[in-house]
C-alpha cells in the first residue's frame, strides 16, 4: 500500500512522537527492569545511577529525537518525489533481498559509526561532538540516545544517504532502526547489570555488548564499534582483557 504524502511538518511532529515514544519504552523498560526489578541478584553491589546524569542523558535524547525526526521527515519528503530508493512494494525485489538488505545496512552503518566515533574522539572535535554523552561515565539504559545535537547530525546523515543508495524496503528500515535503539539500549546497560561470571563465548568475539561497551565509557580510546567488534579488532583498538573472564576486567572505576 503506498504511503499516503503529508507535510514537512506534519512528519516532523509525527516521528518525534515516535521516536520519544521509543526511546521512553525501551530504555525506561530496560532500567526499570534491570536497575529494580532484578537489581540484587545479578550483583550484589551494584554501581548506583546518578540523578543528575539520567536528567542530563533524556534531555540530550530528546534533543536527538528532535534531529532524527526531522532526518526522518526530509526522508519522506524526498520520498515522495521520487528522490530515494525506498520501496512499499514487496514485489518490487525478491523477499530474500529483505534479509540480504538488512544485513548490508547495519555492516554500513557499523563501518561508518565506528570511523566518526573515532573522529569524535579527536581532541579538536571530541568537545563539539561527543562530550555530552561521556559525561555518563556508568551508563544507564537511558544513555543510549544523549547525544550531542551535532553528534547526532552526523549519524542521520548516514539513514539519510543510504536510503539514495541501497534500493530498500520500508520493513527494512524498521528493522534497522528497532535494531539500532535496542542494541544501543542494551550495550549502555552497564557492566555491573551482568552477573559477575557472565562468559564471553564465542558470539563475544564479535558482537558488541554491555560489557563491550562499558569499557569505551572508561577508556575513551577503545571499542569504537557499534554492533561488531570487526574493526576493533582489526585496527588494534580493542582491549587486550577483553577476551579474559569478565570478572578480570580493570575497569578504573
Amino acid at each position: 500500500m503506498p504511503v499516503i504524502p503529508r507535510s514537512f511538518e506534519f512528519y516532523s511532529i509525527a516521528f518525534f512522537g515516535i521516536i520519544l515514544t521509543r526511546y521512553f519504552l525501551i530504555a525506561g523498560g530496560v532500567y526499570v527492569l534491570f536497575y529494580f526489578l532484578i537489581n540484587q541478584t545479578l550483583h550484589p553491589q551494584p554501581q548506583k545511577p546518578c540523578g543528575r546524569s539520567i536528567r542530563r542523558d533524556i534531555r540530550l535524547s530528546i534533543l536527538s529525537a528532535g534531529v532524527f525526526a526531522v532526518s526522518a521527515a526530509l526522508i519522506m519528503l524526498a520520498y515522495h518525489i521520487g528522490l530515494t530508493r525506498l520501496y512499499s512494494q514487496s514485489q518490487d525485489y525478491p523477499l530474500w533481498y529483505l534479509g540480504l538488505s538488512y544485513i548490508v545496512v547495519l555492516l554500513l552503518q557499523d563501518t561508518y559509526f565506528y570511523f566518526t566515533h573515532r573522529l569524535f574522539h579527536h581532541p579538536g572535535a571530541f568537545k563539539w561532538l561527543h562530550q555530552g554523552h561521556h559525561r555518563s561515565r556508568h551508563p544507564t539504559p537511558w544513555t543510549s540516545f544523549a547525544f550531542d545535537p551535532l553528534e547526532a547530525i552526523v549519524q542521520a546523515l548516514f539513514l539519510i544517504a543510504i536510503v539514495f543508495v541501497l534500493p530498500l524496503h520500508f520493513i527494512t528500515v524498521i528493522a534497522v532502526l528497532t535494531t539500532m535503539t535496542i542494541w544501543a539500549v542494551v550495550n549502555h546497560l552497564g557492566i555491573d547489570r551482568l552477573p559477575v561470571a557472565f562468559p564471553h563465548h564465542w558470539l563475544g568475539r564479535w558482537f558488541i555488548g554491555p560489557a563491550h561497551h562499558a569499557i569505551h565509557h572508561v577508556k575513551y580510546k577503545l571499542h569504537y564499534g557499534l554492533y561488531f567488534t570487526f574493526w576493533d579488532q582489526l585496527l588494534g583498538t580493542q582491549d587486550r582483557d577483553y577476551e579474559r573472564e569478565f570478572s578480570t576486567f580493570k575497569l578504573n572505576k
